[in-house]
C-alpha cells in the first residue's frame, strides 16, 4: 500500500484527492488547520485517513508535525501541497499581502523542500504542488496572489532541474488549475469553472503519469498560450 501526505486536505481539491487516493490504495496523512474538518473526513474511512492539524504559515513546527505523521503511515511516497490563500486586494492592505505570502511562499517553499529532502535521501519519491495559471502574469486586483503563483512555478521548476541533475528518481508535478469551484474561487467574470471532483479526478490521472505540467482542466493550457501572448503594452491597460 502506497502512502501520501496532502498539505490542505480540509477542503476543495486537497479533500478530493484525499478521498480518490484512499480509493486506490493508499494511506493518506491529510493536514490542515481546521481539526474538525480533517476528523470529518477520517471518520468516513478510519483506518484510511491520519491527521495533523497544523497551519504551513507557521514553519517553526512543519519538521516536527511531517516526520510524526510519516512515522504514522510507515512511509511516505507522496506528498500533495494544496495548501494556499489568497484574497482580492485592490487597496493593497498589507495584512492581506503579507498571509498570503506567509502561506503561499515562506510555508510552501519549507514543505516542498522539506519533501524533496526526504526524497532525495530515500533516492525517490513524488512531489505534486497546486499552484496556479494565475501564476503566468500579474493582477492588479490580486498582486500578492499571482506573484505567489509565479514563485511557486518557477521554484518548482528550480527542484525538477535539481532533481535531473542528481539522477534521482524522483518526480515534481506542477499542477496549474483555472477556476474551480472552490472558496479560493474569488471574483467576477469566472467562465470554465470545473467541480471539485473533475478537477481531482484529472490531477490524480496526471499523477499516476508522472506529468510535469498540468493544466486543470485541460482547456486551460489554451488560456495559458494565450496569456503568454498578450503584449506587455496592451497587457497593462487592462
Amino acid at each position: 500500500m502506497k502512502k501520501a501526505i496532502i498539505i490542505g486536505a480540509t477542503s476543495g481539491i486537497g479533500e478530493g484527492l484525499a478521498k480518490i487516493l484512499t480509493k486506490n490504495n493508499y494511506k493518506v496523512g491529510i493536514t490542515g488547520r481546521r481539526t474538525e474538518l480533517l476528523e470529518a473526513l477520517k471518520a468516513q474511512k478510519p483506518n484510511d485517513y491520519f491527521i495533523s492539524s497544523f497551519d504551513i504559515s507557521n514553519t517553526q513546527i512543519i519538521d516536527e508535525k511531517l516526520k510524526t505523521l510519516v512515522s504514522k503511515l510507515g512511509g511516505l511516497d507522496l506528498l500533495v501541497l494544496s495548501s494556499g490563500t489568497g484574497d482580492l486586494n485592490e487597496t493593497l492592505d498589507f495584512s492581506i499581502e503579507k498571509r498570503t505570502i506567509d502561506t503561499n511562499i515562506l510555508g510552501f517553499t519549507y514543505v516542498a523542500d522539506w519533501a524533496f529532502n526526504y526524497f532525495e535521501k530515500q533516492q525517490s519519491g513524488h512531489l505534486v504542488a497546486i499552484s496556479s495559471i494565475a501564476g503566468l502574469r500579474g493582477n492588479g486586483v490580486a498582486p500578492s496572489y499571482n506573484a505567489s503563483k509565479a514563485y511557486q512555478i518557477n521554484y518548482l521548476e528550480g527542484l525538477r532541474q535539481k532533481a535531473s541533475k542528481l539522477k534521482l528518481k524522483i518526480i515534481v508535478t506542477d499542477i496549474r488549475p483555472g477556476f474551480v469551484d472552490t472558496a479560493m474561487a474569488k471574483g467576477e467574470g469566472q467562465f470554465w469553472v470545473a467541480s471539485v471532483n473533475k478537477a481531482s479526478e484529472q490531477i490524480f490521472k496526471a499523477i499516476q503519469k508522472k506529468k510535469k505540467v498540468v493544466y486543470v482542466t485541460k482547456r486551460w493550457l489554451i488560456i495559458s498560450l494565450l496569456l503568454k501572448s498578450i503584449p506587455r503594452i496592451v497587457y497593462d491597460r487592462l
